[in-house]
């Protein structure tokens, strides 16, 4: 009797407390549950309009001051933001010429990625947000609807470097459908970036696709290694605007003298090794911007039997030219450099702080009679030309560019 009267009064419980649950108002039952946040402004950055004007945009309620830096501007210029009333600072800019640009805010003395961006170039050390302009200007560089390559990553172990390494290789449209061996350039990098440069900012996958679609240029290989070497631990500190001592000087050229021998010992057999290319110095070119362009003097002046074209963008030899032509005369004074070299192109902007350099450089070569060809373009040390001379030098490459279209059909 007793477990009977349990079992009957637990079943009343749970239905009285059942039915009381079901008649609390619904607000009662939702009286814990956390309140919404406000909707924030919709934020859109950047904004680029037909006419070509570009209007950034960064949401920083707190901040008491925010800035922009892009590389069109010129110097040290910056673009003040203004704050509205929803927290949300905003500047327009422009027209711009099109072109692909980078730039980021300083948000309170603070460098900031544009959160509503996530197009990014990446550096060694530091990151940018980049924006495209389009417009027949920008044709050249732009993702048109033509036959694409491909840009693909290799890992290799480096055995000079001690370390994995990796390097960026475009493969033009039909490479792997065919059997053919292909030409190749190496194209480099400059200071603070990586070998990814190239294929983002630099935009030379969609650079060779272009002139390849136009048959403009030879079907390549573009490889795109990283210039940006690890510095030995034991280097002697360096103090900012302090001249180092004769030892230390030495010591930091002989660790960024260490990308001839990346070069020559490990990129160029991996890619010889790895993909269908013609390994010798009739297929080979060599071209870099800026710290790029110093590895390619290094390299072609040590090597020059290896390449058959030459490109030096916003670099030269600087201030020193007699010590540069007195350690490089056995380059400059052999008689087979014009044989082996079929274009030494240097390029500089009128603007770019490298142009004494590049100038240096062309009295140097004009002095020992290594033919060669200066290009002085406007604007300054930017990608805005290093893409600009990609454009112009592929065309030039590896012999007439009727000996590769003649036999291929209409459609590649």
């Amino acid at each position: 009797m007793i477990e009977m009267f349990r079992s009957h009064l637990s079943r009343a419980l749970v239905v009285i407390l059942s039915s009381a649950w079901a008649l609390m108002p619904a607000a009662s039952a939702q009286a814990t549950a956390p309140a919404a946040r406000p909707a924030g402004p919709t934020v859109i950055s950047p904004e680029v309009v037909p006419d070509h004007r570009v209007t950034f945009r960064i949401q920083a309620p707190k901040s008491s001051e925010v800035t922009l830096r892009g590389d069109w501007m010129e110097g040290s210029a910056t673009e003040k933001l203004v704050k509205g009333e929803d927290g949300v600072w905003s500047v327009t800019v422009g027209p711009l010429t099109p072109d692909f640009y980078s730039y980021t805010f300083v948000v309170d003395g603070v460098k900031t990625l544009d959160p509503r961006n996530a197009l990014i170039k990446q550096g060694v050390t530091s990151v940018d947000n980049m924006v495209f302009v389009s417009g027949p200007d920008a044709a050249f560089e732009d993702n048109n609807p033509v036959p694409h390559g491909q840009i693909r990553m290799l890992w290799y172990q480096s055995a000079t470097l001690g370390m994995q390494r990796r390097m960026h290789v475009y493969t033009p449209p039909g490479y792997d459908a065919s059997t053919d061996r292909y030409p190749v350039l190496y194209l480099l990098h400059g200071g603070g970036d990586e070998d990814s440069g190239w294929s983002t900012i630099g935009r030379a996958g969609f650079i060779l696709d272009n002139l390849l679609a136009g048959k403009k240029a030879r079907p390549m290989l573009v490889v795109m290694p990283n210039g940006s070497l690890p510095m030995p631990a034991n280097l002697p500190r360096m103090t900012p605007g302090v001249t180092p001592s004769p030892e230390a000087a030495a010591a930091y050229a002989a660790a960024r003298a260490r990308f001839v021998p990346e070069l020559m010992k490990e990129v160029i057999p991996q890619i010889e090794k790895n993909f269908r290319v013609v390994a010798d110095r009739e297929h080979r070119a060599i071209a870099g911007l800026s710290m790029g362009g110093g590895h390619t003097l290094q390299v072609i002046t040590a090597h020059p039997d290896q390449f058959a074209y030459v490109g030096v963008w916003s670099a030269g030899i600087g201030q020193n030219a007699p010590e540069w032509e007195t350690a490089n005369a056995a380059f400059l004074d052999n008689p087979k450099i014009n044989n082996w070299i079929r274009l030494f192109s240097i390029s500089a902007g009128e603007k770019d702080f490298a142009l004494n350099g590049s100038k240096n450089l062309q009295a140097v070569l004009t002095k020992h009679g290594i033919k060669h060809e200066m290009h002085i373009s406007a604007g300054g040390h930017t990608w805005i030309n290093w893409r600009d001379y990609l454009n112009e030098l592929a065309p030039k490459l590896f012999g007439p560019i009727s000996w590769a279209w003649a036999d291929l059909p209409e459609d590649q």
